[in-house]
């Protein structure tokens, strides 16, 4: 049995580190609280661009562009695969990042994808360790997020994930994330983001139909000086409007996951102080025990 001391230490030990995690769940939920309040704008703009494509898809401006003016929706051999995965830059969030990870590794055995044939795109760094120390490809790593992102922060790794697809350094583009859904639970989510076909844009995971009742737009356009020049504009920004928004959002479930992670923490480290204090008493009791026998002992002795 361990020494009163050992206890001592262990309680004291146990103690110190249930401080720590009460503080940093006290501190994920306020970083919670304000990306949700800080994000609440952004889902608002994002709603009313993908109402805007919505209707362009129900107004056929689609249908018949020029593919070689416009990348973006040309569709080409798929030679490589490109995957971006958000995760996070740090552990403590639970099983935040194992479920990308087990995600992107489901979309990968579902297309028959492997390191010779895929690229990653990794904004976190966990998502970007895992899949450097198993040889895949880099294509771009995004450290550093901050806890409530703005559209300026990651312009240009935006930017940057369009060209590479437009230099063919890929041929296609997923993207896979944490969805928050509530303060104990995520999904996982995987969409197809280029090409940009009408299918994919049909199948996103909000209804453009939907998206565009709500606000009402009619589906009818007079494109000037031309559909193409439009869409040249239209779509860069309804790309970068999804990953921004994926990002806003895993970023939440990330926050989520850690209060969540240090609130179990915390819960745990009162069992053990319990466990503990319970175990420290009976040895103690113990020792009261033995010393009482020992000086009865001692007086019998003596008479």
């Amino acid at each position: 049995m361990a020494s009163l001391q050992d206890i001592k230490r262990r309680i004291s030990s146990t103690k110190n580190t249930r401080q720590i995690t009460s503080a940093m769940q006290l501190v994920s939920t306020a970083k919670l609280s304000k990306i949700q309040n800080s994000s609440n704008g952004y889902h608002e703009y994002a709603n009313r661009l993908k109402a805007v494509v919505g209707h362009l898809i129900e107004a056929h401006v689609l249908d018949n562009v020029d593919s070689a003016h416009l990348p973006m929706v040309a569709k080409r051999p798929i030679k490589k695969t490109g995957i971006l995965i958000v995760t996070s830059d740090r552990g403590l969030v639970g099983s935040y990042n194992a479920n990308i990870i087990k995600e992107t590794n489901a979309l990968m055995e579902k297309h028959n994808l492997n390191k010779d044939n895929t690229v990653i795109l990794a904004i976190g760094g966990n998502g970007a360790d895992f899949y450097k120390q198993r040889g895949f490809s880099i294509a771009l790593e995004h450290r550093g997020i901050s806890d409530v992102p703005t559209f300026n922060e990651i312009r240009q790794l935006l930017k940057t994930v369009i060209s590479l697809y437009e230099a063919e350094a890929f041929d296609s583009l997923h993207l896979v994330y944490n969805h928050f859904v509530n303060r104990l639970e995520s999904d996982q989510r995987n969409t197809q983001l280029l090409p940009l076909t009408k299918e994919a844009l049909a199948d996103s995971d909000d209804s453009h139909e939907e998206v565009a009742s709500d606000f009402q737009i009619q589906a009818a356009y007079d494109s000037e000086p031309d559909s193409t020049a439009v869409l040249n504009v239209v779509l860069p920004q309804y790309i970068q409007s999804l990953v921004f928004e994926a990002v806003l959002d895993a970023k939440t479930a990330e926050h989520a996951a850690s209060s969540t992670a240090m609130s179990s923490a915390t819960d745990s480290a009162d069992d053990l102080i319990a466990t503990l204090d319970l175990q420290y008493n009976r040895a103690r009791q113990a020792q009261i025990t033995t010393e009482i026998t020992e000086i009865t002992g001692g007086l019998v002795a003596l008479e």
